[in-house]
């Protein structure tokens, strides 16, 4: 008798602190707010998009979303989602659609997690 395990699929996010204060010091809290907040909304727009366009076949398009997803991560903090949306290129540049299924709903799940815990950062600090 074979028996299945189900692994439990969580990872925390970890949001770079150093990078938001940064952040918040070159900006002034106002004006980092709005650029955390504007990070934010484009961050969950791209995470819909990106899902949207893999399931739809259009991996061009979805390697262009997820570039650009790296880079407003990394902006804000999120280092660890940013490295996730490198290893999703990676995967698509490789041409190894296993891989990618798999990395791809780990950006999934860091993505939601990201969000999270950075509006919970933000919840904190008002």
């Amino acid at each position: 008798m074979k028996q299945v395990t189900m692994l439990a699929m969580s990872e925390p996010a970890q949001l770079d602190a150093e990078k938001l204060e940064q952040l918040y010091e070159e900006l002034g809290d106002s004006a980092a707010e709005d650029v955390v907040c504007r990070a934010m909304e484009e961050l969950a727009v791209k995470l819909a998009q990106t899902d949207r366009l893999y399931r739809s076949g259009q991996i061009a398009e979805m390697r262009k979303t997820v570039r650009s997803m790296g880079a407003i991560a990394g902006q804000i903090g999120m280092g660890t989602l940013a490295r996730v949306a490198g290893d999703v290129l990676a995967c698509v540049d490789a041409n190894d659609g296993t891989a990618l299924a798999a990395v791809l709903q780990r950006l999934m799940r860091m993505g939601e997690s990201s969000l999270t815990q950075i509006w919970q950062l933000q919840d904190l600090s008002l």
